[in-house]
C-alpha cells in the first residue's frame, strides 16, 4: 500500500535487471511507515541480491518506519528526520 497514493501499487522488477550477483542500496524520498521500502526489500530478497543499506532523504520519525526495518539488520540512514509538526512548525530530531 502506497502511503503517498493511499492505494495498493504493484512493484515489479524484471529478473534481468536484478540478479543474485547484485548488491543493492534502496533509496527513497520519504521514510514514513516503511511499507514501500519493505516491498522493495521483498523484491531484492526474491532476486537473491544482497541488500546493503536503506536511505531516505526525509524521515517522518513519528510514523515508525525505522522501527519497522530494524529486523533487517542493515543500516538505515536519512538526511533529515522530522520529530513532529507543531501547528505550522516542523520540529526535527536532534
Amino acid at each position: 500500500e502506497s502511503h503517498t497514493h493511499g492505494k495498493v501499487v504493484e512493484l515489479i522488477v524484471s529478473p534481468e535487471y536484478l540478479t543474485k550477483d547484485d548488491k543493492v542500496i534502496i533509496l527513497d524520498d520519504f521514510l514514513a511507515s516503511a511499507k514501500t521500502i519493505k516491498a522493495l526489500v521483498k523484491l531484492v530478497q526474491a532476486s537473491g541480491a544482497e541488500l546493503l543499506a536503506i536511505g531516505a532523504v526525509i524521515e517522518k520519525a513519528f510514523e515508525g518506519g525505522r522501527a519497522a526495518l530494524t529486523d533487517l539488520g542493515i543500516p538505515v540512514e536519512s538526511l533529515a528526520a522530522i520529530k513532529n509538526f507543531d501547528n505550522e512548525k516542523i520540529n526535527f530530531v536532534d
